[in-house]
């Protein structure tokens, strides 16, 4: 951020009702009605800050039949989410913890008032409720998937061939820590169809075209190599086999990836794309799946690619 756009920043939340609603905001989705209600100020008073808050960009809303939902904006630049943070963490004030007190209250007449699904309308994704979790539903919609031969490079403690193993005809789980394939082991032990070992993905163990798909769940950030890590997958893939692969967007994060010891920052569309090509596979499509809400705001990439 310049000065200037700090200067404006901080004349933003220079008003104190800006940082109470940017502090509910942040817990909940809240009309201005029930903002009204908990800051105990009149609706129009509270639409005019909202105004200036969501011209800022600090806050979004979006329609559900008749009301507007206003939430805090997460996907900020890692600057301004970095200040708001300090800003978050270092205010203690009896005013802040009291609306924070009233807000369950609220809460529960709102879910008296309305059905779960008409409050969460056009954003149900970000609402939790009872079973309904990304797990469930991709447990759910593996029920769908017919895979034949698999390979799971950099297959991790074997989560993903744990969903796979009931639809596919054989897996084979390969992870260069012997500590994470004995992890994969234990988990996978029940499945008849599954082998994990230790194996380095730059130099498969396996015969030529004898896979009708190869997955590579973010191995490719954990490689120097990423071309050579595509050839090796296209290498052992039968004709009419796929590659899928996600990984993450290039990025200029470098801190925030070391903990978990990427060798790279990532790729672009136009790299993924290449390195397919150079592999010998028809590339089906190669596109950003994701952007994180949470900075920095990570993108995901995906690549399909077919062996002709």
């Amino acid at each position: 951020m310049d000065l200037a756009a700090t200067s404006a920043l901080l004349r933003l939340l220079s008003d104190p009702t800006r940082v109470r609603l940017l502090a509910l905001l942040e817990r909940e989705e809240l009309t201005v009605a029930e903002l009204s209600a908990i800051l105990r100020l009149a609706q129009p008073r509270v639409s005019t800050h909202l105004a200036k808050l969501k011209e800022a960009d600090l806050v979004r809303d979006r329609r559900a039949g008749v009301s507007s939902y206003y939430r805090y904006n997460g996907e900020l630049d890692a600057r301004e989410m970095a200040l708001l943070h300090a800003l978050r963490e270092n205010v203690d004030d009896a005013i802040l913890r009291d609306d924070e007190r009233r807000l369950p209250a609220l809460l529960a007449k709102r879910a008296r008032a309305e059905g779960w699904a008409d409050t969460v309308a056009g954003d149900m994704e970000r609402h939790y409720s009872p079973g309904r979790t990304w797990e469930a539903l991709a447990r759910g919609m593996m029920q769908l998937v017919e895979t034949g031969d698999v390979l799971d490079i950099a297959s991790g403690d074997g989560v993903l061939a744990e969903l796979l193993a009931p639809r596919a005809r054989s897996i084979t789980c390969i992870d260069a820590s012997e500590r994470v394939v004995a992890a994969a082991q234990r988990r996978l032990h029940t499945f008849t169809n599954v082998e994990v070992r230790v194996g380095d993905m730059h130099a498969l163990d396996s015969a030529n075209a004898r896979y009708d798909l190869v997955l590579l769940m973010h191995a490719l950030t954990y490689s120097k190599r990423p071309g050579q890590v595509i050839a090796e997958a296209a290498r052992v893939l039968r004709r009419g086999g796929r590659l899928l692969a996600a990984t993450l967007g290039r990025h200029a994060h470098r801190t925030a990836v070391e903990p978990f010891e990427h060798r790279n920052l990532g790729f672009t569309i136009d790299e993924l794309h290449a390195h397919a090509g150079k592999a010998g596979l028809e590339v089906i499509s190669c596109e950003r799946l994701t952007r994180e809400r949470r900075a920095p705001h990570f993108e995901v990439l995906s690549l399909l690619a077919r062996k002709t």
